[in-house]
């Protein structure tokens, strides 16, 4: 279990895709994405989200990601944020988005 306090210690934020690219060098099929989290910039990523996503579909879509994760080297590129996503039994993720169109930046609670 952990406390509210830490709880509260994670930076859950929306942002806006504004570029997605294939991701070739990732081990398991990837997007590179790159996200506008409005005051705090645009950060990238890397996203196992091939399964239900395409690269047309992302552009312009809200995401849910962590913001305050340090970046993580995945196959020579900085993923500065986690996409977060509920993991289906076989691995597929579907994404997270908040029902209706925020301000980038956003924080969820």
């Amino acid at each position: 279990m952990i406390s509210y306090d830490d709880f509260l210690k994670i930076q859950i934020r929306v942002g806006t895709v504004l570029e997605v690219e294939d991701f070739p060098r990732a081990k398991k099929p990837s997007f590179r994405l790159k996200i506008d989290f409005g005051p705090l910039g645009i950060k990238v990523s890397s996203a196992q989200i091939t399964d239900f996503y395409s690269k047309d579909e992302l552009r312009g879509k809200q995401v849910v990601a962590v913001t305050n994760f340090p970046p993580k080297n995945i196959a020579g590129f900085l993923s500065e944020v986690l996409v977060l996503g509920a993991v289906l039994e076989d691995g597929k993720v579907v994404l997270l988005e908040p029902e209706r169109e925020v301000p980038n930046g956003t924080r969820v609670l």
